[in-house]
């Protein structure tokens, strides 16, 4: 069985020192808040005083865009981006207003040249131009998409002749929104803008003056 071991008794010196402690904390309590306090608001003056991180501006979209959209002022924002953060290819305000998206954009997202269209579409597509051919009905236009692969045939709007085919494997790379979208018909209809071969750019140029151009969505 084992015994209780006896506390042993706190030596004298020992009391002594923790009253003469707890009498100089007592004493000085307001001081050391004091100082406390003084020391939490050095802190805050020092953090508020500090130069705000570097950024560099970037444009970006200020609201989800659509395919074809020709970019206009309130369609920009300028957001701050740290460092090391800026995506390769941004525009600025200047190489972005007036040029038209090749695919959606989201709230946010930067504006890169690889969203505009331009000659950057055609980097490494040796041999192609880029055309607007203007599509006569502007529904069948709205069932296209960005990177789809078309054929396009040439109509007489008379119906004296049977259609031509002007365009094989046409790539588009942007599909434009104006207002003339609304009636079909050689002068009207819907824009797209097409990834050609020269002589086949020429084609599509000659029949849009006087043809009804549609299109053949490929696989």
């Amino acid at each position: 069985m084992l015994l209780p071991t006896p506390l042993l008794p706190t030596p004298p010196w020992l009391a002594v020192a923790h009253r003469r402690l707890r009498r100089a904390l007592l004493t000085h309590r307001r001081l050391l808040a004091a100082l406390a306090a003084a020391a939490t608001a050095a802190i805050a003056l020092q953090a508020a005083a500090a130069p705000p991180p570097h950024t560099a501006p970037v444009l970006t979209a200020a609201h989800d865009l659509a395919p074809g959209t020709v970019l206009t002022a309130a369609d920009l924002r300028r957001v701050g981006f740290a460092p090391g953060t800026v995506p390769s290819g941004v525009v600025d305000a200047r190489r972005a207003l007036g040029r038209t998206t090749v695919g959606p954009v989201r709230e946010g997202e930067p504006i890169t040249d690889a969203r505009l269209l331009g000659a950057g579409l055609l980097d490494g597509r040796p041999g192609l131009v880029a055309v607007p051919v203007r599509i006569g009905d502007p529904g069948a236009v709205g069932l296209l998409r960005v990177g789809d692969r078309i054929d396009v045939l040439a109509a007489d709007p008379q119906g004296r002749s049977p259609a031509q085919l002007v365009a094989t494997d046409a790539l588009v790379l942007a599909i434009p929104r104006t207002g003339s979208d609304r009636v079909p018909g050689p002068l009207s209809g819907a824009l797209v803008v097409l990834a050609v071969p020269e002589q086949t750019a020429r084609a599509l140029a000659t029949a849009g003056v006087s043809s009804f151009l549609s299109v053949l969505i490929r696989a």
